[in-house]
């Protein structure tokens, strides 16, 4: 983002900077480091301002890989830091890197360097290299986080391609009907028209709606478009996002799966921060941010009742943040000391569970969604050709 830095330099007027940075204290420090004081810093506006803001692209688990690897081949953090900018080709992911050396050079650890671009890397990722730092163990936090991501990514890739070709049939079917509904039908209606043969009631209403369509078909195309815009433009909107999830969470078979998926992250993301030496009550509040605002609240009450000394199992349980085979598995932990290990099996149990399900939502979904298309086009077909039918059987 832009932002218009009023500063001056000793001895001379008050000049004012345009600086690209993630937020208004990386652009006071960028003019600082070339010498100015900072006396007012604002966003700058523009027109691109009014269109739905982009997240950042900065590739977090690529990076994590790539650092992990040079640390591994015996490079110090600094010189790794320094080879990834180098080859980084992406001009606002070399301008994290290069504020992120800055303060290294400066004699600051990673994770204080990381914490100053918050839009960037966040609060989760940055409290488990702090706590790595504290052992030395900053390469088994890296292999920690990208092992946690990559598990993440997997069940949300396996959600997108379920959901891939139902999106396109849909397309496709659409598509077909308003070509038969547009054209092709207007077609037989002036036929029909021309014979001036009696039709039957179902059949000239769909000919009245071909009609329509053909008529209007313009009209009836801006509309779906600016339709299309509008839902784009509000399912970019928070608030919105917000609102079709919480609707979703009250459908019975689509909220548990919800559910199911949202304990997964909670429990994977717990054990990475367990295992990595954060205390338990710390890495409740730290991952409140991964989960719904429906869960949010279960959990905060779960880290108060562990705080006044209750079991992590029973607190889980009594705020319905585990099921069966996870208290089981919490139990098990507490009582061997193993606790990040137990989570890490509850998150593996859960991505199981939500791939078998996904798995046979899909079987059973084509096959269904396939029928209904046909279903539509074979019947719009049908009522076409019902008069031809009706006209042939008087002949015989």
């Amino acid at each position: 983002m832009r932002y218009e830095v009023k500063a001056f330099r000793v001895q001379e007027a008050p000049v004012s900077l345009t600086l690209e940075a993630a937020d208004a204290a990386a652009a006071g420090l960028q003019a600082e480091r070339q010498g100015y004081a900072v006396l007012k810093i604002k966003p700058r506006q523009s027109l691109l301002d009014w269109l739905p803001a982009r997240k950042s692209v900065f590739p977090l688990a690529l990076f994590s890989q790539e650092l992990l690897s040079l640390l591994d081949a015996g490079l110090s953090l600094i010189e790794a830091m320094a080879a990834l900018t180098e080859k980084e080709a992406h001009a606002e992911t070399r301008r994290v890197l290069t504020q992120t050396i800055a303060y290294l050079n400066e004699g600051q650890a990673l994770s204080y360097a990381l914490q100053q671009l918050p839009s960037v890397f966040p609060p989760l990722y940055v409290a488990m290299l702090r706590a790595a730092e504290r052992t030395g163990d900053l390469g088994g936090a890296l292999r920690r986080y990208v092992t946690y991501q990559a598990q993440v990514d997997l069940v949300r890739k396996k959600i997108v391609s379920a959901s891939i070709y139902p999106v396109l049939l849909l397309s496709v079917g659409g598509l077909v009907v308003f070509f038969l509904m547009a054209y092709v039908v207007p077609k037989f209606s002036a036929i029909y028209e021309s014979t001036g043969a009696n039709l039957p009631w179902v059949s000239q209403l769909l000919l009245k709606w071909g009609q329509l369509l053909h008529a209007h078909g313009a009209g009836v195309l801006a509309v779906f478009i600016i339709a299309a815009l509008a839902l784009a433009y509000g399912l970019s909107r928070l608030a919105v996002r917000r609102w079709v999830v919480a609707r979703l969470w009250r459908v019975p078979a689509v909220g548990e799966r919800m559910r199911v998926y949202q304990l997964a992250r909670l429990y994977r993301a717990l054990a990475m921060l367990l295992n990595g030496g954060i205390p338990v009550s710390t890495a409740l509040d730290m991952v409140q941010g991964l989960l719904q605002p429906v869960l949010r609240a279960r959990l905060q009450a779960a880290g108060r009742l562990i705080r006044e000394g209750q079991s992590i199992s029973q607190a889980m349980d009594d705020n319905g943040l585990a099921t069966p085979v996870a208290l089981r598995l919490l139990r098990v932990g507490e009582r061997s000391g193993q606790m990040g290990e137990m989570m890490e099996r509850i998150a593996n149990f859960y991505d199981e569970e939500m791939a078998r399900w996904v798995e046979w939502f899909t079987r059973l979904f084509e096959p269904l969604l396939m029928t209904l298309i046909g279903l539509v086009i074979g019947i719009i077909v049908v009522l076409m050709y019902l008069p031809i039918f009706e006209l042939a059987g008087s002949i015989q």
